[in-house]
């Protein structure tokens, strides 16, 4: 089996590594040292993608990176889907992808709570703090530094409370938590 890790880089730098070798860690019971295997090729802004099984590293690679524009999402239910590791085969995701009609984005909804979009976790904000799900698909990175940091807080967050929410968030390690005002949702 295969998984991945995307990993911001730019200007020379590379970010969170640490959470990046814990989640490798939890994965596949390997404690890897990232920075031997990572050498951005230039300063531009890049998506590193590693690839690993439970041998090691098999691949490291870099593509410029563009955000996405993001302000519609359909609003999917999918109570079979798993994706607790960061699998290469994203088959699943994929597809549910595939349904998102003339939106921008998916929020997968399992076993009647939010969980994920296809590529971030989310959070929501009721007028007073920044939720995200308890219940997300994947575990990232960026929302483990964000939780730790107490900047966001976990609870179940149902469909109704995303529709009532006062802006959400998108949180993965590229876009950082990148707060939206202007969206909507389809059903």
């Amino acid at each position: 089996m295969y998984y991945f890790e995307t990993i911001k880089c730019e200007d020379f730098e590379v970010f969170n590594l640490p959470y990046h070798e814990k989640r490798i860690a939890s994965t596949i019971g390997l404690n890897l040292n990232l920075q031997e295997y990572i050498y951005p090729p230039s300063k531009d802004f890049l998506r590193c993608k590693v690839i690993y099984n439970e041998e090691g590293i098999e691949d490291v690679l870099y593509f410029k990176y563009k955000k996405r524009e993001i302000k519609s999402f359909k609003i999917l239910l999918d109570d079979k889907i798993e994706y607790s590791k960061k699998y290469l085969n994203r088959n699943s995701i994929d597809i549910l992808f595939e349904k998102k009609e003339n939106c921008d984005e998916i929020i997968i909804i399992k076993n009647g709570l939010v969980t994920d979009t296809s590529i971030a976790n989310i959070a929501i904000f009721d007028g007073t703090s920044w939720i995200t799900s308890s219940a997300p698909l994947l575990y990232g990175t960026t929302r483990a530094i964000l939780l730790e940091d107490k900047t966001i807080f976990e609870k179940n967050i149902t469909i109704d409370m995303l529709k009532e929410a006062k802006k959400i968030a998108l949180m993965n390690a590229m876009i950082g938590f990148d707060i939206l005002e202007d969206y909507s949702f389809l059903v």
